[in-house]
């Protein structure tokens, strides 16, 4: 069975647009209400701060959870914000919870760090401070800017190749495409965010940066192939039978790369290590929309525009 992807082309972009509005509306409110204003929560790799780990050797509920916040509150602890982290049970390990408590900052030397651990001792008898890391600010801030700096080199380094090699409609249709990725996968993280108190670390600008890099390949594949095809077959077949014919061409290759890399990723994710599970989500999220864009995004867009440029064509020849 073969894809017609120019047929139903306008329900691939509105299948995109309801994947995107969301994303984008989440970063918007996240970007309004949250203290950094940043359309993503972040960690303290970017606002510096402490974060103190303790491994619980029960489940923890929400209530409970409450209460321990309220109790942090009233020994002085400024703004903790507390997480429960699930973990996969372990024969060797009787840790079934982790608790995450972040702070502001807490210089060495002080005692604040052991005034929390007696706090949460005092409501979990077993608790164990499993973690402890700090960020100052000026380090978080240079963090982040630094982090914009790599993404934005990262995408201009892409727009000048794509720019080079392949004609102008081409590489705005991959740049877009990459645009597209790169929002819904900040956007469900954004959600996350407020949903979940999900928080994005340094990790996240790496498998962005991946994603884009996989993204790309995958386009560059498909119009690398369409191009190739319009050489022998312009004159038999229309572009729009030219990009179905060169999509199902490549539909195979794509498919088989993003399954066998997303087995993987599933393995890490499920079995993987808690610290990594942010980081492998969003690169399983990147290659599913990666996938789909290249297929259904981009070249829709080049059928589109190149459609257009036909009927103007034809209108000055009238």
């Amino acid at each position: 069975m073969k894809l017609n992807i120019v047929k139903y082309r306008f329900l691939f972009l509105c299948i995109s647009a309801i994947l995107l509005l969301p994303c984008v509306g989440a970063m918007i409110y996240s970007s309004i209400t949250t203290p950094n204003h940043t359309p993503v929560k972040v960690s303290i790799d970017y606002t510096g701060g402490t974060i103190l780990q303790y491994g619980i050797n029960s489940t923890v509920t929400s209530d409970e959870l409450g209460t321990l916040r309220k109790k942090l509150s009233d020994s002085g602890i400024k703004e903790p914000e507390l997480q429960i982290i699930n973990v996969n049970s372990n024969a060797n390990s009787d840790i079934k919870s982790l608790i995450s408590i972040r702070t502001p900052f807490i210089e060495a030397g002080s005692n604040v760090d052991k005034q929390i651990t007696s706090t949460v001792q005092s409501e979990f008898k077993n608790a164990r401070l499993d973690q402890i890391s700090s960020v100052g600010p000026t380090l978080g801030k240079e963090l982040f800017a630094n982090s914009l700096f790599a993404l934005g080199l990262a995408l201009l380094g892409i727009i000048a190749y794509l720019t080079l090699r392949f004609q102008f409609d081409y590489a705005l249709a991959a740049i877009l495409g990459l645009v597209h990725d790169v929002i819904f996968v900040c956007g469900t993280f954004s959600i996350l965010g407020l949903v979940c108190g999900v928080e994005v670390d340094a990790l996240f600008v790496t498998a962005v940066l991946t994603v884009i890099g996989f993204s790309v390949h995958d386009t560059i594949v498909v119009f690398d192939r369409v191009r190739e095809n319009l050489r022998y077959y312009s004159k038999k077949m229309s572009f729009g039978e030219i990009v179905n014919f060169s999509v199902n061409q490549t539909l195979a290759r794509s498919i088989n790369t993003s399954l066998t890399t997303l087995l993987t990723l599933f393995a890490l994710y499920f079995f993987g290590g808690v610290t990594t599970k942010n980081f492998v989500l969003a690169m399983i999220l990147g290659i599913e929309i990666g996938t789909y864009s290249s297929i259904f995004f981009c070249t829709v867009l080049v059928d589109i525009w190149e459609e257009k440029k036909m009927g103007k064509l034809q209108h000055k020849k009238a």
